[in-house]
């Protein structure tokens, strides 16, 4: 009984869709990893643009939800970066903004994100974006 359980926690951590979430704020990234955990993903997070495509490199997730105004490397430069890198095609990218204005949202979607979200944001618009994204 309990090897069943045992091994029915691992197939679904390997099966387990995997995102790599970086913000440079500690809140936000506990409770996105917690919220994102429970929905069923297997989650990872780093705290700068560097350490981001260290994560994506080693890791290889299936998303990326990414802060836009970090140290070391912002956000649009992680996200133009990793499109230029044919092994990152498919790698779906969220980013995350406190600047809500149009011309950063059109720059975002214009340098390869899949979507863009502005702070403060509904934690359930965070779910059900990333479900979309990689469900389809």
């Amino acid at each position: 009984m309990l090897e069943s359980i045992k091994e029915r926690f691992y197939k679904d951590k390997i099966m387990a869709k995997k995102i790599a979430l970086v913000d440079d704020e500690p809140n936000i990234l506990l409770s996105l990893e917690f919220l994102i955990e429970r929905a069923g993903y297997d989650v990872q997070t780093a705290s700068d643009g560097d350490a981001a495509l260290a994560l994506v490199e080693s890791w290889q997730p299936d998303m990326l939800i990414l802060d836009v105004n970090m140290p070391k490397r912002d956000g649009f430069e992680v996200c133009q970066s990793l499109r230029a890198n044919p092994n990152f095609k498919d790698l779906k990218i969220i980013m995350l903004t406190a600047k809500g204005r149009e011309v950063e949202r059109e720059k975002g979607l214009a340098i390869g994100a899949d979507d863009y979200v502005t702070k403060p944001f509904s934690t359930q618009e965070i779910i059900d974006k990333v479900k979309a994204l990689l469900e389809n």
